[in-house]
């Protein structure tokens, strides 16, 4: 059991150190918006969040 590629705590501690250096928040789609910009991300090369990350910053880099 200790030679498992994600062992439990190696998970746990992945979840400590998440929860110590980032924030979360929840969004809110209309149903099928997510896996719309989800083929998007993925088409990019990049995963949702890292995709609406990225938006994000241009966003404010344009306004600001």
């Amino acid at each position: 059991m200790g030679n498992r590629k994600n062992s439990i705590a190696k998970i746990q501690a992945n979840n400590r150190y998440t929860a110590k250096a980032y924030d979360r928040f929840s969004l809110i789609f209309k149903k099928g918006r997510k896996e719309e910009l989800k083929a998007i991300a993925e088409s990019l090369g990049e995963s949702l969040n890292t995709f609406i990350n990225k938006a994000i910053e241009e966003r404010i880099e344009r306004e600001l």
